[in-house]
């Protein structure tokens, strides 16, 4: 009975062997994972962070070193003018050269190589008429005037021969090179004839073959 206390000193000394074990060890372990580092562990291998996920920033140019831009100045009415006769000559020169949308075609440019490669009587047809016209008058003598209406069917008979020659060769090169084309026949010899009567220096687009050439 007396060692009954002395033994209960000695148990209460000794540390129990069965009190559980203190968590710290195992929270100082754990290691705070950010939200930066977690994107971090995400991007793929070879990823470069842009300066704004740095924590940097692009500096802007000073606008003190930027040249100002020019005011622009109203035309005066001489330069308007000039410009558009500037515009307006380039529009020619171009169409003189290229011709317009019913030019196009490998078969306007044969029929036009076959007009100009040849004298026609149309490129007289104009002056011609001008000449009838002035001495058909009824105030010229009448051998004045049977001269003018001579004139006048010879003239009309030559560009209706010139016309039915031009046509037939354009038929037989146009079957001979293009045998499958899809352009109208009519089309090209009207568009021939009207080349045909036309001063050489004022057709557009402009000759490419001289008198006498082969087509």
């Amino acid at each position: 009975m007396c060692a009954g206390p002395h033994r209960l000193a000695t148990l209460a000394g000794v540390p129990s062997l069965f009190r559980r074990k203190s968590a710290d060890p195992v929270e100082e372990s754990v290691t705070t994972v950010t939200t930066d580092e977690e994107s971090a562990a995400a991007r793929p291998r070879g990823y470069t962070p842009s300066k704004k996920e740095l924590g940097r920033t692009t500096p802007k140019r000073p606008a003190a070193g930027r040249r100002a831009a020019a005011p622009v100045r109203p035309l005066t009415k001489e330069e308007a003018r000039e410009q558009r006769r500037a515009t307006r000559a380039e529009a020619t020169a171009e169409f003189r050269r290229e011709g317009g949308p019913r030019d196009r075609g490998p078969e306007r440019l044969l029929a036009r190589n076959v007009v100009d490669s040849r004298r026609t009587v149309g490129t007289w047809f104009f002056g011609g008429a001008l000449i009838v016209l002035v001495g058909s008058n009824q105030a010229m003598p009448p051998i004045v005037r049977l001269l003018s209406n001579l004139l006048w069917g010879a003239l009309a008979l030559g560009v209706l021969i010139d016309s039915v020659l031009i046509s037939r060769k354009i038929k037989k090169l146009v079957r001979q090179r293009f045998p499958k084309s899809t352009e109208k026949l009519g089309s090209l010899y009207f568009y021939a004839i009207m080349r045909s009567i036309t001063f050489r220096k004022m057709r557009a687009p402009a000759p490419r073959v001289n008198i006498g050439d082969k087509v």
